[in-house]
């Protein structure tokens, strides 16, 4: 993978994991995240949080897959725009949450 295609999905990636590590650490241990949709959103945001907890230059080509990955499924997601009414306890919310975005953030 060129240097170049990295740093575009590396500059993606950190625009669409709007939570810090913590954040997304404490919201995977709630009842919340591990009853939103199926356990791949739960297993990925554990992949996020060991990622970023990485420093660019220890990054794998895995893990820029799994970037590119999580980038893709936020703005599929964001472009549903959610439910009308109560976003904040939405599963659509949830979902997102478990990929490292808060679309109330």
């Amino acid at each position: 993978m060129a240097d170049d295609d990295k740093d575009a999905i590396y500059a993606d990636f950190t625009d669409a994991v709007n939570m810090t590590p913590a954040e997304l650490e404490k919201w995977l241990k709630t009842e919340e995240s591990r009853e939103s949709g199926t356990g791949v959103g739960h297993d990925m945001g554990e992949h996020i949080v060991a990622i970023r907890h990485k420093k660019k230059a220890d990054l794998t080509d895995e893990d820029y897959a799994q970037m590119k990955k999580v980038t893709g499924y936020v703005h599929r997601h964001l472009k549903q725009g959610g439910p009308e009414e109560d976003k904040e306890h939405s599963p659509w919310r949830y979902s997102l949450m478990n990929w490292g975005h808060d679309p109330l953030k």
